[in-house]
């Protein structure tokens, strides 16, 4: 066995792909109404990119910023 070969019965370790979101699927996601969402990003209150014209979001950044937020509202 060579060393770029993967030992056999061993798992292909792969990198996890970020799940990204449209407007209305964060709307849904946080049971917000989609204008809520487009105030949030003007106040730039939420984690927000804008790709082809349109808002995008990452899942696993909005999870941290919700805890963020939620770490906020306890204090």
């Amino acid at each position: 066995m060579t060393t770029n070969e993967i030992p056999p019965n061993e798992p292909i370790k792969r990198r996890e792909r970020t799940q990204i979101m449209t407007l209305k699927e964060v709307a849904k996601y946080l049971g917000l109404h989609p204008i809520s969402i487009y105030r949030l990003i003007k106040t730039t209150d939420i984690p927000a990119m804008k790709v082809g014209g349109q808002w995008r979001f990452k899942k696993d950044i909005l999870d941290e910023w919700l805890m963020k937020q939620s770490g906020r509202q306890l204090q």
